[in-house]
Order: structure tokens, then C-alpha cells, then sequence
């Protein structure tokens, strides 16, 4: 690390994502190590992976819904005062997680969607573009057509015919997820995704929603999720793994107990239902979750010249095979 980084004392400052998250590690880090705050470093991270043209999951270059538009959602919270700012379905904007701080920093809101947050993107001075690329249309049309009676273009039939391809186990999956503590030992976590593919247009997945794909609490710790949202939405996995270690659980223990509280509501996705969870904890210790394949986190903190892999810990979901 550079020398003006060592002057600053870090005090337990740490900053670890999803495994997709690697790409923007470092310029969190620079931030933290500069003496930054954890909502500046989850936001600059997750900015970094949206602009990631390899990642279809996130951002520009997205997975679009089932008519072709790329509807992007994401949220960041800020542990010490459990400030939240959220925007769903945003269209035509590649940073929603800029557009989710602004909210939370600007507005007396917690959560924008659609058409609102579009106006608000545009109010706060964020570039407007078209997110489909040549690349991801390709996708979309070859994903979907197939299905279809007849030309994509001719079908006049109700979109809901079509939503079982949005559990096309190949694209489904996929969501940045990043926590930090910060010198002060502050804790925020950011999240952003271009949600399921195919899905129906407006659909929301977990990933903003404050309690069930992100929370922190400088007091218990910072987590988010990626996988299957309607199961995390159905179960509030977030919230209630930092209400287990709120309660006196050790943090792994609280993870696996609300994840494998989630098994019956799992058993309604049994092909395609995976959930991965990151978490931690207010003394900077940092964990992940999968019930599916071998998966890793990243983290970096004092001393590290890159980011580091971490295994995750598997969860089982007897009778949840998933299709690849």
C-alpha cells in the first residue's frame, strides 16, 4: 500500500463482498485506508462491478426482463444510524446504487421505484443510456424465443404465459453484495442487481428490500444476500439473521439457523433455489453462506496487497437439488 494509506489508523477496518465484488475491492479499500467512512467504500465497490461489462448480473449490461428492458435494482444502509435509501425497477441508469445513496442522503424516502426513480436519477445529475447491449440482446432473444409459438415480435399473448423462463436456473442467480467497517467502526452494506432474467417486467427481488436482502446495525453486525429473492422475501433472512445475534447467538450460528429456516419455502423452487449470505460482524470478523456449489467471498483489510478468497460455509437444503 501506498504511504499516505499507512499514516491513517485503521483501527479494524475491513471491507469483503460476494465473490463478483473483487473487481472493485481495492477502491474501497483505498477509501477506508484513507480513513473514508463504510458507506463511501460499499458505494464505490459496488459502482466499479455495475460498470463491469463481463458481469450480467449488475448494473450496464444487466440480464433485461422478459420484453427486453433492464430494470436494475439496489439499496445501501448505514449502520450507525440505520439510514436506508432503496430504488426497484430503475431504467436507463447504470449506478442505481448512487441513485439508492442519494435517496437515503437527500431525500426524506427510504425507497424509490420505476418511473420515480428514473426522474430522481435524472435530478441528481446521473447520465441516462441505453443498458441492453448487442451482447445481452443476443442472450435475451436466444433465451426466450425458443419458447415462443411463433417470432418474438409477434407475441400478443399475456407476458405471465412466460415467467417460468424467469427460473432458467443459468440465469437467475446473480447480485453484488458488499459490507464494510469502517476506521470509526462504523458498518454499511450495499447491494445491487439486475435481478432475475426474463423476469416479469417490475418484478423486485429481495436485493432492496431493507430487512430481507440488506441490513446493518453497528451494534450486531452488516449482511446481504444473493439467490433466490422470493425465498429470502418470504422469510426476511436479513433482519432476522442480525435479530438472532441481536438476541445473544454467536453470528455463524444465527447464519445457519435462518437460513435453514428457509428449507420449507425453498421446496417450492426445488430446481432453482439457492441463497448465499454475507456477514460482519461489528468487531470487523467476516463470514459467507451458500446452500448451493462451493462458493468464496473477498475481503481486504490492513496489510493485504489484494483481495483475499475466502471458502464459504455450506448451509444444507435437504431436497433442493439445483439445476445447472
Amino acid at each position: 500500500m501506498g504511504s499516505d494509506m499507512a499514516t491513517v489508523p485503521l483501527n479494524g477496518a475491513v471491507i469483503a463482498g460476494s465473490h463478483n465484488a473483487e473487481i472493485g475491492l481495492p477502491d474501497g479499500w483505498r477509501i477506508l485506508a484513507q480513513g473514508g467512512s463504510a458507506v463511501e467504500a460499499v458505494e464505490a465497490v459496488t459502482r466499479v462491478v455495475e460498470d463491469n461489462e463481463a458481469d450480467h448480473s449488475v448494473g450496464y449490461t444487466g440480464f433485461p426482463n422478459l420484453i427486453g428492458d433492464v430494470q436494475l435494482d439496489a439499496a445501501i444502509m448505514d449502520g450507525a444510524r440505520r439510514r436506508v435509501g432503496a430504488v426497484g425497477a430503475l431504467e436507463g441508469y447504470r449506478h442505481p446504487i448512487t441513485v439508492a445513496r442519494a435517496v437515503m442522503e437527500k431525500l426524506p424516502h427510504t425507497f424509490l421505484v420505476g418511473a420515480g426513480a428514473a426522474r430522481f436519477a435524472d435530478e441528481i445529475g446521473q447520465t441516462a443510456e441505453d443498458l441492453l447491449t448487442d451482447e445481452t440482446r443476443e442472450i435475451w432473444r436466444s433465451g426466450i424465443a425458443g419458447h415462443l409459438p411463433g417470432k418474438l415480435e409477434m407475441f400478443r399473448g399475456p407476458l405471465a404465459q412466460l415467467t417460468a423462463l424467469a427460473a432458467d436456473p443459468e440465469h437467475v442467480h446473480g447480485t453484488v453484495n458488499v459490507v464494510a467497517r469502517d476506521a470509526q467502526g462504523d458498518l454499511a452494506v450495499a447491494v445491487s442487481t439486475s435481478g432475475w432474467a426474463w423476469k416479469y417486467p417490475g418484478r423486485i427481488g429481495d436485493s432492496p428490500v431493507i430487512g430481507t436482502g440488506i441490513y446493518a446495525d453497528n451494534r450486531y453486525g452488516a449482511a446481504g444476500c444473493t439467490g433466490l429473492g422470493e425465498v429470502s422475501i418470504r422469510g426476511g433472512l436479513v433482519r432476522d439473521i442480525i435479530s438472532r445475534i441481536a438476541a445473544g447467538q454467536d453470528a455463524e450460528a444465527a447464519a445457519r439457523a435462518a437460513i435453514e429456516d428457509l428449507l420449507p419455502i425453498a421446496l417450492d423452487f426445488p430446481d432453482s433455489a439457492i441463497m448465499n449470505t454475507i456477514l460482519l460482524t461489528p468487531d470487523g470478523q467476516v463470514r459467507s453462506f451458500t446452500t448451493g456449489p462451493a462458493l468464496q467471498h473477498v475481503s481486504m483489510r490492513a496489510g493485504d496487497e489484494a483481495p483475499v478468497r475466502s471458502d464459504s460455509i455450506t448451509v444444507a437444503w435437504p431436497g433442493v437439488e439445483l439445476q445447472r
